[in-house]
């Protein structure tokens, strides 16, 4: 266990791990492959939890101070079924490996016959057809390998064509049987992290000015 001998260094090292947090979510949001978005966000999961870990090592300093100020957050993220679906998740994949099934919905405003042509407009090599919104919501093209194997490669669809994807958790936790939430997971991650940045903030407020 790292010792720190002051509390700046705890929080310090909670910015740190939160920072980790935040590097997940925006893999999950951006990344161009399914295993970088897995990956990210398996790490909201697990360094979004060690956030609130690392903070209490400022008990070590002056105990009833940090859980009379604490007491607030730990019975507000108590009752926030979406982090304890997210704190159940993290056991999940710590015990089991596995972050359980999503699943996707896609809504269409505006994806007529030019929509669709812009969209297959620059196909890579090796193309054999274009997809959208698959089990983590990304869209692009389904393209053969020299073995005769497929991969997906990955796009953005543009702004100004009206496809909404949306995806979520689909199951419920393993052990505690936790149902997942109705929220987008982006939504879920979002909130999280902006929770998870708020604490860290005003642990800084607190202990470290």
């Amino acid at each position: 266990m790292a010792e720190y001998k002051r509390p700046a260094e705890v929080v310090d090292a909670a910015q740190a791990t939160l920072d980790a947090t935040e590097l997940g979510r925006q893999d999950f949001m951006g990344g161009d492959r399914p295993a970088r978005r897995i990956a990210g966000l398996r790490n909201v999961v697990v360094w979004g939890r060690a956030v609130t870990n690392v903070l209490q090592n400022l008990r070590t300093f002056d105990r009833g101070r940090f859980d009379t100020w604490y007491e607030p957050y730990r019975v507000g993220m108590e009752h926030n079924p979406t982090f304890q679906y997210l704190y159940q998740l993290r056991t999940q994949v710590l015990k089991h490996g596995t972050l359980g099934g999503t699943k996707t919905s896609m809504h269409i405003e505006q994806l007529g016959p030019a929509e669709f042509a812009r969209l297959q407009s620059n196909p890579p090599p090796n193309a054999r057809g274009f997809f959208i919104g698959d089990t983590l919501g990304g869209s692009g093209w389904i393209v053969a390998l020299p073995d005769g194997s497929e991969e997906r490669y990955y796009v953005d669809i543009p702004g100004d064509i009206r496809v909404t994807v949306s995806t979520q958790f689909a199951d419920a936790t393993h052990d505690m049987g936790i149902p997942p939430p109705l929220k987008p997971i982006d939504q879920v991650l979002g909130e999280y992290v902006d929770y998870l940045s708020e604490l860290v903030a005003a642990a800084r407020k607190e202990f470290a000015t």
